[in-house]
């Protein structure tokens, strides 16, 4: 399915922003402050039931409004029936969410019914950033096309809650730490399992996309660190680390530690790489997961890329908007620029593209 119409209210400077007939290929340009990331902002909102640029809601919503709400349709291609998305979230962070306009008790019911990539200037994070960027990045597309993962992980933090509650309290008996270790280790195995499954199916998906998008890049490779040593399994992992444990009132070993290293010529690739490169390789790693998630669940991904051109050469660009386009998947993008954008996508003048010229939180589409 695709998003064809967005109605935003009070989401930053969207007042009331209402597009239909939306494209494949939807592209937004401006000046800065214009509100072309609040599009893609809402359409996040839509899709995961937060925005991507900043945890306090309030930041988000319209000063004069004491909420914001997105709704969206999303349109069969091949004609079938369609589904209604809506979100609303106040000031206090109060989220009410449907799908098909039933009222939804979790945004993860957002999130499979509207898959989102979203590319933009944090997604550097995924090579120079902290572990917990790449399990984010991995955890979003094991959730998508491995089923029963969400009930393992749900599982295992309710686990790892428990025993680290009880590392802290200090004192504890055998019987107790060692039910614990069990379940913890039980769900942990699973999300492994899943896990590495799901990383031997992208690693040649991402090796394909990184070749096409810059031929200089095809050494650099995924590496999976599953967060515990690889010669035994996490039960025995967890009781050999204890005393560790519990001098720091925290669990050492699990999936929690996990990482994915990105390597390029056996380096570090936030190491060795510019800047540019560096956003060909996060290009890469998000057009590969959005492939594989279509390959699975015969669905489609949205993708939001917030200013494509920064970092990148125009030949570059082109690269990836060709990529986008060849995949024939929904794309939300934003410019300073027009002329930028119109030289790099494909077919910019077609009847699946669509251009909108974004100014002071109105957005009109244009020829």
């Amino acid at each position: 399915m695709a998003l064809s119409r967005l109605e935003i209210t009070g989401v930053r400077n969207l007042q009331a922003v209402v597009s239909r007939d939306l494209a494949r290929a939807n592209l937004y340009f401006g000046a800065n402050g214009s509100g072309k990331t609040s599009m893609l902002e809402s359409i996040h909102l839509l899709g995961m039931g937060r925005s991507f640029r900043s945890s306090q809601i309030k930041s988000v919503i319209t000063h004069s409004n004491e909420q914001c709400t997105v709704f969206g349709t999303l349109t069969a291609a091949d004609g079938g029936p369609g589904l209604t998305l809506g979100v609303s979230r106040d000031r206090k962070g109060a989220l009410e969410a449907k799908v098909g306009g039933e009222r939804v008790g979790a945004s993860s019911e957002l999130a499979a019914a509207l898959p989102l990539q979203l590319i933009h200037a944090d997604s550097f994070n995924l090579l120079a950033g902290g572990p917990t960027h790449r399990r984010q990045f991995m955890d979003w597309g094991v959730f998508h096309v491995e089923h029963g993962f969400y009930s393992s992980w749900q599982r295992f933090q309710r686990a790892i809650k428990q025993r680290n509650s009880l590392l802290r309290r200090g004192k504890i008996n055998a019987s107790e730490i060692g039910g614990w270790n069990r379940e913890l280790s039980e769900a942990g195995e699973l999300i492994d399992t899943a896990r590495t499954a799901y990383l031997a199916q992208l690693a040649p998906i991402f090796d394909e996309m990184i070749t096409r998008l810059s031929p200089a890049l095809e050494s650099t490779e995924l590496r999976y660190r599953r967060g515990w040593e690889k010669t035994v399994g996490l039960n025995e992992a967890l009781e050999a680390t204890l005393d560790a444990d519990l001098q720091q009132g925290f669990t050492h070993v699990g999936p929690q530690r996990a990482d994915i290293r990105i390597v390029s010529g056996g380096h570090t690739a936030a190491e060795v790489l510019s800047r540019g490169q560096q956003k060909l390789v996060v290009c890469a790693l998000k057009l590969a997961q959005g492939q594989l998630l279509t390959q699975k669940r015969q669905g489609e991904c949205v993708y939001l890329v917030d200013d494509l051109p920064a970092e990148l050469d125009a030949e570059h660009c082109a690269q990836v908007a060709s990529a986008l386009h060849d995949m024939q998947a929904q794309v939300f993008v934003t410019c300073v620029d027009k002329k930028e954008i119109v030289a790099a996508w494909p077919g910019s003048a077609a009847e699946d593209s669509a251009m909108f010229h974004v100014e002071h939180g109105q957005v009109t589409r244009v020829d």
